[in-house]
Parts: C-alpha cells; structure tokens; sequence
C-alpha cells in the first residue's frame, strides 16, 4: 500500500506530501500522522503541499481533520507550500481549514511551530509560577 513518509525533526512531524493525493491515501496519512503523533509526542506538524496542483472537496476536509485531530494530541498544524490554484479551489468550496495554520514555505512554516511552542511553554512557566505564589 502506498504511503506518504513522516519524517520526525526534533518535536515536529514533517510530511512532504510529493504525489497525487486520492482519497485512500489521504485517510491513511490521517492515520498514520495520529499514530505518529502519539508515538513521538510531537508537538508540531509541518504539511508541505507545494506538489499538489489540485485539491477537492474531501482532501481540503482530511486537511482540517488532520489539523483538529493533532490538535486533540496537543500537537499545532502548519500547512505550506500552497499553490494559488489550490488556495482558489478551497476558497470556492467554502472550505476554511479552521485550526490550520499556513505559511509560504517550510522555513517559514518551522518559524511558527517554534513560536507557537515557545508560547505554549512559557504559558507553562507562567501557570507553574502562578501556582508556587498562591
């Protein structure tokens, strides 16, 4: 069976997305990203979509499922790479991809799961801080 590879970088899961995606695929990386997610206890996941030149009404929805389901596992979803094709299309299928961040590319995109992993750390801090004072 075919399958997209997920790399691990530290706390991050990176899954550069390289073919056509068809719906059988794109329910098992769904599969497979929650699994790895739980395995590694990553905290951010990075999709590189830039090779897909089209996108339809069920992979831009297993696009934000992925996005929810990492963010149940404590886990932030950057998507980059979107072509402006792909960007028209979901727009016109009134699809938001609520919970998923995006940036032009993979640099850019490992910027925001950084800060968004400081954030939530030093919110950590600050909670444990709060707590020791009361």
């Amino acid at each position: 069976m075919e399958r997209i590879p997920i790399l691990k970088m530290g706390n991050f899961l990176l899954v550069t997305i390289q073919v056509d995606m068809h719906d059988r695929l794109a329910m098992t990386l769904q599969d497979d990203l929650t699994n790895r997610i739980t395995q590694t206890q990553a905290h951010g996941v990075l999709i590189d979509i830039s090779a897909l030149d089209i996108v339809d009404s069920f992979i831009g929805r297993i696009l934000g499922n992925i996005a929810r389901m990492s963010r149940v596992l404590d886990a932030e979803t950057v998507v980059v790479g979107m072509q402006p094709a792909v960007a028209i299309t979901l727009v016109e299928l009134g699809l938001s991809l609520s919970g998923i961040r995006t940036a032009l590319n993979v640099e850019k995109g490992m910027v925001l799961l950084r800060s968004s992993l400081n954030e939530a750390t030093n919110q950590v801090k600050w909670r444990a801080d709060d707590d020791a004072e009361d």
